[in-house]
């Protein structure tokens, strides 16, 4: 079993735990759930902000501990005001160290977040609502197109948009109506080795129109530059702020150079 595999059968009984404990209808009482969200197409095509998706993440599968130190509130307030075009946040516990909690109160932030989990059921669609999620990650290589369909269909429907994670070519048919966001994500899930060419070689064979997200590996201003000059709209980035001492400075320093770079 692969690590993807892994996180997939144990986030099956996670999810089913959760059902039992927070049942629906409780969900649907939450005060987030029903506040006007923001969009993360519209944000990430804003000529006033970035393109970068600033995520908070403790730790990974591959490299363990990443900084469980950092204070999400203080960390996505530094993402935001120096000009993130929207904000990812991690979930997952057992693999990533995340939280309801932490998005929850990531929310404090005018800008659209992304729920970064392992989505694979529609009540997972209802907690993003609940817990003040403008977005969902659905990720292609645990899922297949129907049930990419399925999902992306009822998340639309809820007033979420979908982001879909693509990580090699034989899963551009996971593409759909509904998902008009499409990340490429340059981390083999399976391996977890990078290779940032894969976000390029993937671009063109993208529908036209689609909102693209370079997703992983990405270290440099550079990096931005090439995948802009490829169409990119969106770029996810977590790990080269997080593993800094200050994950909001790291931030700030990379927009500057980025700017600079204009």
């Amino acid at each position: 079993m692969n690590i993807l595999e892994a996180i997939i059968a144990e986030k099956r009984i996670e999810v089913e735990l959760r059902k039992k404990q927070v049942p629906l209808e409780n969900l649907r009482l939450s005060a987030l759930y029903d506040r006007p969200g923001f969009s993360l197409i519209e944000f990430l095509q804003s000529d006033s902000h970035t393109g970068i998706i600033a995520e908070f993440k403790r730790k990974s599968p591959s490299k363990g501990i990443i900084n469980d130190k950092a204070n999400v509130v203080d960390v996505t307030r530094a993402y935001a005001d120096h000009g993130a075009s929207a904000l990812s946040v991690l979930t997952d516990h057992s693999f990533f160290g995340g939280s309801i909690e932490d998005l929850i109160a990531a929310r404090v932030n005018n800008l659209p977040i992304l729920r970064k989990d392992f989505i694979i059921d529609e009540y997972q669609l209802e907690e993003a609502r609940a817990m003040g999620s403008d977005a969902i990650l659905l990720i292609a290589a645990c899922l297949n197109p129907d049930e990419v369909r399925k999902l992306a269909k009822a998340a639309q429907e809820l007033g979420l948009e979908v982001l879909l994670e693509l990580h090699d070519e034989a899963e551009l048919g996971h593409v759909c109506e509904f998902t008009p966001i499409v990340g490429i994500n340059n981390r083999n899930l399976k391996t977890f080795s990078v290779d940032i060419e894969r976000s390029l070689a993937m671009a063109s064979r993208l529908p036209e129109g689609t909102i693209k997200v370079a997703e992983s590996g990405i270290d440099n201003v550079s990096n931005i530059k090439i995948f802009r000059e490829h169409g990119f709209h969106g770029f996810l980035i977590g790990e080269h702020f997080m593993k800094a001492p200050d994950p909001g400075k790291a931030f700030a320093d990379f927009v500057a150079d980025l700017n600079n770079m204009k």
